[in-house]
């Protein structure tokens, strides 16, 4: 199980007195142990390897978009922390299909729909991230799906 790794690798990572990867992962731990607290109220919990996958794909678009707004910023510094904490967050989640891929999979559930304008971008959206959602990146598959539809 993935959470089981999690803990293997901060274990193996403070062993090894590597403080920036020991605190990545500490944080990851965090995150996911909020989100279990945020769910011990809620009636539909979702299986562990998913809730920690989701967990990790919120932290990963989070750097990202803090990569861009420090670059933009001039801050190098701080995005080359949030570039490395992404490296290690990226080590957990699935692999990310290329955007041909991405492509593929939108064309073939377009077909499947019978979707045709962007009044059934909703539709597609949804579809796609029952199928692909912990391999796609979704803002980017936002973007091919409207150009898809106009």
């Amino acid at each position: 199980m993935l959470r089981e790794k999690i803990q293997t690798e901060t274990v193996t990572a403070m062993k090894a007195k590597d403080k920036e990867r020991t605190a990545a992962l500490r944080l990851i731990g965090a995150k996911i142990k909020d989100r279990d607290i945020e769910l011990r109220t809620s009636d539909k919990k979702p299986e562990d390897d998913e809730l920690v996958t989701d967990v990790l794909m919120k932290m990963a678009k989070q750097r990202r978009e803090s990569i861009a707004m420090y670059e933009d910023g001039g801050r190098q510094e701080l995005a080359d922390k949030e570039k490395a904490e992404l490296v290690v967050i990226e080590e957990f989640l699935p692999k990310q299909m290329s955007e041909d891929e991405t492509r593929a999979a939108i064309a073939q559930i377009k077909s499947d729909l019978n979707a045709e304008g962007m009044k059934d971008m909703g539709r597609v959206m949804g579809e796609l991230k029952a199928r692909h959602g912990a391999s796609l990146d979704m803002s980017r598959a936002s973007g091919l799906v409207k150009e898809s539809l106009s």
